[in-house]
């Protein structure tokens, strides 16, 4: 899976043979399942949900093995530490338990050198909590897989929610071997469009959000006159035939 699946090698290639960008969806395992298979790519996790769900399931493991059991889709599991040893050390313990998981991890200095030494060993990776251009070249350098501009944050301080989506697109549209620009902490469907229109390759939403973004009034006006015209052929008994 890590060396073949397109979510890890070229981001035009991704975008081609994906159909478009990518949609990764977060949350608790016993609501992901249907939205994996209504065509996200994956699951990615955060250390604020999972601190949730041990309060709710018990072992961290006992957590990642509930999202390794409804889907053989990439698991990002977001780990942490105080030191690139400790990042390795920890993230080896997850990365042993399927060839599913990857490994995201926070933008610090010490990061660097586990991405360095994540990337020698095949293993892909995403690289969270980045807001600046610098941090995002640097961590591209060090050869993380998916750079995850936050988003939403500059929506709280009035800031430009995916300014750096762009700026990333244009730094790096020249690199032969250059990583995913993927949106994270999008936590609304305006969000998810102005990621996607300034050209995100994939964004990363919590299922609420993405139930949200198939979503429009005037779908729901135009699916009811197209329903009860259907109805219509129906009780005029002019459906013979058709099985349903």
């Amino acid at each position: 899976m890590k060396n073949n699946n397109p979510l890890f090698t070229n981001p035009k290639n991704a975008q081609s043979e994906l159909n478009g960008p990518s949609i990764w969806v977060a949350g608790d395992p016993e609501d992901l399942e249907i939205w994996l298979n209504r065509g996200a790519v994956g699951i990615v996790t955060n250390t604020i949900v999972l601190n949730e769900m041990t309060k709710k399931y018990g072992q961290l493991t006992d957590v990642i093995k509930r999202y390794i059991d409804i889907t053989d889709k990439p698991i990002a599991v977001e780990i942490d530490g105080h030191s690139s040893s400790e990042l390795l050390s920890v993230g080896e313990n997850f990365t042993k338990m399927s060839d599913q998981i990857i490994l995201k991890i926070p933008a610090t200095t010490f990061a660097l050198d586990a991405f360095i030494q994540l990337k020698k060993s095949g293993i892909p990776t995403f690289c969270t909590t980045v807001f600046t251009l610098n941090q995002a070249v640097a961590i591209a350098q060090a050869g993380a897989t998916h750079i995850l501009p936050f988003c939403e944050p500059f929506n709280d301080v009035d800031g430009d929610p995916t300014k750096l989506i762009r700026e990333c697109n244009k730094v790096f549209k020249n690199w032969d071997n250059r990583p995913f620009v993927t949106a994270a902490l999008v936590r609304s469907k305006e969000t998810a469009y102005k990621a996607l229109r300034d050209g995100a390759d994939g964004i990363i939403v919590f299922w609420p959000v993405f139930q949200d973004m198939i979503k429009s009034k005037l779908s729901d006006e135009w699916n009811k006159i197209f329903l009860d015209e259907w109805n219509s052929i129906n009780d005029a008994g002019n459906m013979k035939g058709i099985e349903k």
